[in-house]
């Protein structure tokens, strides 16, 4: 491994994450100080209700103070595994019920500062009902039709870059459920 860990240590930690600081040796044997935001694992999930309409939430982040649009999104709960996730935050954040879920795979969300690992999930067949939003979440859910959200995705209109990720890994299949109509 190019860096050697000498020690670490968390300096600053709330319910959603931590900052690791750690000391280590560079790869040219300098000393340095490397910090790492720890955060659980999370899951991302698009869906697409039987009358093949895309379920987009449009969302207030107040990090940002903008309104973003957004699929379905949320952090892993201890000794919860990705797809039970998918499903509770699907329930929870659009009131859905899926007929089919797909696993499409993973990537790192913010790899330079962050080991936050992100589940990506197709959700098809998908039924809405009640939702169940924290205190914290101010969203409101939208139909949308598949072609209307593979316009926006691709003129930079979701600004979410993992909601952008997902809806683009699934155009293809969205594409095809548009061919099927």
């Amino acid at each position: 491994m190019p860096f050697k860990t000498l020690s670490q240590k968390i300096v600053w930690a709330c319910p959603w994450y931590n900052v690791r600081q750690d000391e280590i040796l560079l790869p040219d044997g300098r000393p340095g100080v490397y910090n790492v935001v720890q955060k659980e694992a999370a899951v991302w999930i698009l869906p697409v209700t039987t009358e093949k309409q895309v379920v987009l939430i449009r969302s207030y982040r107040y990090t940002v103070d903008d309104w973003c649009w957004e699929i379905p999104a949320g952090s892993l709960k201890a000794g919860q595994e990705p797809v039970e996730a998918a499903r509770a935050e699907l329930a929870e954040e659009v009131g859905g019920q899926a007929q089919q879920l797909e696993y499409l795979g993973q990537s790192y969300m913010a790899n330079g500062i962050c080991d936050e690992v992100g589940h990506f999930f197709l959700a098809t067949g998908v039924a809405l009902g009640e939702t169940a939003h924290e205190a914290a979440e101010v969203i409101k859910v939208h139909l949308k039709p598949i072609c209307k959200v593979l316009q926006m995705v691709r003129a930079n209109e979701i600004h979410d870059a993992p909601s952008a990720l997902v809806i683009l890994l699934c155009a293809d299949r969205l594409e095809a459920m548009i061919d099927k109509q």
